[in-house]
């Protein structure tokens, strides 16, 4: 397996295989790899001929300096799992300086208002940090196709308009939810949850579940008031936002319009862990 730390070796290295006619599936990734990012992988691996993956827990993103300490780094058994899955990954592990050039610091970026909504009311400048990164990676492995979990829907839905504005020539493909046995969603945040806080976090999904059920007779109002009366109700969970959104706007609903397609959006801390997810409401 091929691991590149350095971007002018493998863009020379990309290169010379797409002047080859190969065509490039790239799946980035902040690494604390998982059954969920193995899913993205597969998926890039059946439609292309080579399979870039890149592990950089980007600075720019995070808004709390104590979660970018505690995120998990865990190279060596990100390298070991990839191979469990292919040896003929490319994986390009930089440092900060390979992609900022001694600048550490986010562009600012227009994402037509997408980038104001749900996370973006509570984590300032997060999807500046997004932009940066996803652009700067891009310029770097010029995929063809790029692949994102449908967890991180809002960030799905601004990378694309990343590539719409900026006329990036690559083809954004989102990828189905991957959750464990109890129906929580598949995070790298996962493995720093005590037993007690493991056993209590899928009761997000289960919630989400019956939001959905509820969406089909129920107003959006009374759906979310309900949503936060059951976490008012929780000795462990806190709820740090339930919105039903527009997916085209991500603007939330006030009125449930036939035309229209929803999603319900969640955050939630399990202690000082941050948990996201959703789950398509039609």
């Amino acid at each position: 397996m091929l691991v590149f730390t350095n971007k002018t070796k493998i863009e020379a290295h990309i290169t010379s295989l797409k002047q080859a006619g190969k065509t490039v599936g790239f799946v980035p990734t902040m690494g604390a790899l998982h059954q969920g990012h193995m899913s993205l992988v597969k998926e890039g691996l059946a439609n292309n001929n080579l399979l870039v993956v890149s592990v950089f827990v980007n600075p720019t993103q995070f808004d709390n300096a104590e979660d970018l300490d505690k995120y998990p780094r865990t190279l060596e058994n990100d390298i070991a799992l990839l191979k469990t899955v292919s040896k003929n990954i490319i994986v390009y592990a930089p440092s900060v300086d390979d992609i900022y050039d001694g600048n550490t610091v986010a562009k600012q970026f227009s994402f037509d208002g997408l980038e104001f909504e749900m996370e973006g009311r509570f984590r300032a400048g997060h999807f500046d940090g997004v932009g940066t990164i996803v652009k700067r990676l891009f310029e770097i492995v010029k995929p063809d196709n790029a692949y994102f979990g449908e967890k991180d829907f809002q960030q799905l839905t601004i990378i694309k308009k990343l590539v719409e504005k900026h006329n990036i020539p690559v083809n954004i493909v989102g990828c189905l939810i991957h959750r464990e046995a109890s129906g929580l969603a598949m995070s790298s945040r996962n493995v720093r949850l005590t037993p007690e806080y493991k056993n209590a976090a899928p009761f997000i999904y289960q919630t989400l579940k019956k939001a959905k059920a509820k969406f089909g007779t129920k107003s959006a109002n009374k759906v979310t008031e309900w949503v936060y009366k059951q976490f008012d109700n929780h000795d462990l969970l806190k709820l740090e936002y339930f919105i039903i959104a527009d997916v085209d706007t991500l603007k939330t609903v006030k009125r449930k319009n036939k035309t229209k397609t929803y999603r319900a959006f969640i955050a939630v801390y399990a202690g000082d862990i941050r948990l996201i997810d959703n789950i398509a409401l039609n």
